[in-house]
């Protein structure tokens, strides 16, 4: 005589029968899905033998039943993700909680290209020169009143100008007159030397070199010969037509100077009081 197989629910004998194995216990169909069938999350109704089981953070589904909160999509073959409870297929994750560009304000998805600024967000591809509109990448760039700029383009339309060429001046220049000059374009306006690394002085706005400066346009001491150059420092004396440094401006005779003092001009001499009186 065989030993009996009966469906531990209803006692009946399984023999020639359907029946489901749980916990290596049998079960008639109508008992599996009266006793031990989910309840699927997304309908409320139980899931029975004949319908695929979808399991998820200890939820079960149907699989028809599960799908993004928002949009519907199946998601038995799709990647999701769980918010607050709700299931969400890629896309609408995504829209609702993914960083948005600043620039096109669409969602930045995991594993896109980024570039983050003061709390800021762009796609790489969306973080643009303001001026030529392409994209900066990994370049440098210049900020200017909340909008960003490329090295090329920052220079060309920031950058301060040079008196002599009109290029742009981005750094490294010398200010002349109030105004900006490459160090290679300071030059003098008689033999062409560079200025920026010497002294050098102005004729009629123009910048001339020491040199060229006293040749064209400084009159020698009468003392020592030497020119007496523009530079405003050097300081000299004016007798009629003749000019002295205020060092070289002595009595003739005794060499006492004669700078703030009276004075006797006595042929080409120029003469102190005392030597004046024994002339």
């Amino acid at each position: 005589m065989s030993e009996p197989f009966d469906c531990v629910g209803c006692k009946t004998s399984l023999y020639g029968r359907r029946f489901i194995l749980v916990k290596e216990q049998p079960h008639c169909v109508p008992c599996y899905d009266k006793l031990c069938a989910k309840t699927c999350a997304g309908c409320g109704q139980p899931i029975g033998h004949d319908s695929m089981e979808l399991f998820f953070e200890d939820k079960h589904y149907h699989e028809r039943c599960l799908r993004c909160f928002h949009c519907q999509l199946s998601l038995a073959d799709q990647a999701f993700s769980s918010q607050e409870g709700a299931l969400l297929c890629k896309d609408c994750h995504s829209r609702e909680f993914a960083t948005q560009c600043h620039a096109c304000n669409m969602p930045i998805l995991p594993g896109t290209r980024r570039l983050e600024l003061d709390g800021v967000t762009w796609h790489d591809a969306c973080f643009i020169c303001q001026s030529c509109k392409k994209p900066i990448g990994s370049q440098g760039f210049f900020p200017h009143k909340g909008q960003y700029f490329c090295v090329a383009c920052h220079e060309n339309k920031m950058s301060p100008r040079c008196k002599h060429c009109k290029q742009a001046l981005p750094e490294g220049g010398v200010i002349y007159q109030g105004v900006f000059w490459h160090r290679k374009c300071l030059l003098c306006a008689s033999c062409r030397a560079p200025l920026a690394d010497q002294s050098f002085t102005s004729h009629q706005d123009k910048p001339h070199c020491l040199s060229c400066y006293n040749r064209l346009y400084t009159n020698n001491c009468e003392a020592c010969g030497e020119p007496i150059t523009g530079q405003e420092e050097v300081k000299y004396i004016t007798f009629g037509e003749r000019q002295w440094h205020r060092a070289c401006f002595t009595c003739s005779l005794c060499t006492v100077s004669l700078v703030g003092v009276g004075f006797y001009s006595s042929n080409d001499r120029i003469l102190c009081g005392d030597c004046n009186r024994t002339q």
